[in-house]
């Protein structure tokens, strides 16, 4: 018999296959998860909203479904969980913020959610997020910051934070989050799990609270590259409702997972933590120890040059200052003192901002792009740091600041290219480090490809958090 830890283990793709088998009960998973949940999410802060009731009530469905031969999609009976400013009908959104704390519920399921539902999945919960996906970790709110389940004392990163944790803390064995300048990518590392922004326009932003319109992505958060690439599948694809929707065809990412990276030329972007920041010296090992694993494996690693990561931070913040507080102005002209400390003082420096500055920005971001395609035209990807220091504690207030500016992930929201972190170490302290794959625009099956081979050589995804 299957313990409560046996099935919170379970990925997405194990699980999905056990239901489809008549092996496992949805119900059965759904519980655990939950009382997982109950369990440790005290330590944890992942979790701002339960839905226990709605979930149990789609689990059953789902096992009804299953015993009549009606499975619904590829997620049928599997759990996943939203980064509260992703709608879900009846349900209130509150972005972690006091401004929303008394919401009424959604009216509709965002895009993403409602392509998650379809496909069978069962939504256990909203997840803890940065305020407006924007204040940092805050104890201003009517919640308190997500914890990391590898050090409760260190921060999980941002903004997807409480996607990330939970992910690691075996919640749940998907969640989707948001990347405006790395909010998926940043737990992703920070919490030992695999996230992906796709490409710009990949994902439909219909329905999710935004940050920065022209820079925000949504994304799956999972622990294993093949379970992303199946929460990929099920939500990438056009969206006539979402003006920045890409009409594209999408391929299924999942079907070249096996395709190895022998005889493939990848790029190393290694000027970001070498010149241009200086990383963490267990970091940079951790990602010269995978760059000797794809040699391994037949790949031919060359080195490229992008811009310098100070060029992208630069671009990357008047656009989305601009963006943010064109969002909030009314509330925040109106006077309104719901919003925390850290999320007013980031949203407000958007008020300081004339015309020009954001012009100058949307120039200088069509030059960045353009140069990061003319880079990336010999390379099939490429690999560099997603972050140049581990992460830092709660209490930490300047770690907290670096964090959030020069590091390896803002480059790619700016052009809007595919990137993925995965686990690929850990410090001496046991906390996980990540490296980043890079791909083509409209490319995520070669980066999933990348991806996947070095995960097959190593056993990085499958560790798990002391608290689990």
């Amino acid at each position: 018999m299957l313990t409560v830890d046996d099935l919170t283990d379970l990925g997405v793709l194990d699980a999905a296959g056990l239901i489809a088998a008549r092996k496992l009960s949805p119900v059965e998973l759904t519980q655990a998860c939950l009382d997982r949940i109950e369990a440790l999410d005290g330590k944890v802060n992942a979790v701002l909203r339960r839905l226990p009731e709605r979930a149990l009530a789609a689990a059953k469905r789902a096992e009804a479904e299953i015993m009549a031969d009606r499975p619904k999609g590829p997620l049928h009976g599997v759990p996943y969980a939203l980064k509260d400013i992703i709608d879900l009908a009846g349900v209130p959104t509150t972005a972690h913020s006091q401004a929303l704390a008394g919401a009424a519920p959604a009216t509709a399921d965002a895009t993403v959610a409602a392509r998650l539902e379809a496909a069978g999945g069962v939504c256990l919960a909203k997840l803890s997020t940065w305020e407006f996906a924007v204040g940092g970790p805050s104890f201003d709110l009517p919640w308190p910051p997500a914890r990391n389940p590898w050090d409760l004392a260190r921060t999980p990163g941002g903004s997807s934070s409480g996607s990330g944790a939970g992910v690691a803390a075996r919640f749940f064995p998907a969640a989707l989050g948001t990347d405006t300048g790395g909010s998926i990518r940043n737990p992703a590392a920070a919490c030992g799990i695999v996230g992906l922004k796709p490409t710009y326009g990949r994902v439909p932003l219909s329905g999710v609270i935004p940050l920065s319109t022209s820079l925000d992505h949504v994304g799956p958060m999972t622990r294993t590259v093949g379970d992303n690439a199946a929460i990929f599948d099920i939500i990438a694809g056009h969206d006539p409702n979402d003006p920045t929707s890409a009409s594209l065809a999408t391929p299924n990412v999942s079907d070249g997972l096996d395709r190895g990276v022998k005889g493939l030329k990848i790029g190393v972007i290694r000027h970001f933590w070498e010149r241009d920041g200086e990383a963490h010296p267990e970091i940079a090992a951790a990602i010269e120890a995978a760059l000797d694993v794809y040699r391994r494996l037949g790949a031919e690693l060359v080195e490229i040059e992008l811009a310098p990561l100070k060029d992208y931070v630069a671009c990357l913040m008047p656009i989305m200052a601009a963006e943010a507080y064109q969002y909030h102005r009314a509330n925040l002209e109106a006077g309104s003192n719901a919003y925390g400390a850290l999320a007013r003082e980031r949203i407000m420096a958007g008020a300081k901002l004339i015309g020009a500055d954001y012009l100058d920005a949307a120039e200088e971001r069509r030059r960045l792009a353009a140069q990061f395609r003319q880079a990336m035209a010999g390379v099939a990807a490429a690999l560099t740091i997603v972050t140049l220091q581990p992460p830092p504690r709660l209490d930490d207030a300047e770690g907290l600041r670096r964090s959030f500016g020069l590091e390896g992930r803002p480059p790619f929201n700016i052009v809007g290219a595919p990137a993925m972190a995965m686990p690929v170490g850990a410090t001496s302290e046991g906390l996980p480090i990540a490296i980043q794959v890079i791909g083509k625009h409209f490319d995520e099956a070669m980066l999933y490809r990348v991806a996947a081979a070095y995960e097959r050589e190593t056993e990085w995804t499958k560790r798990r958090p002391p608290l689990v």
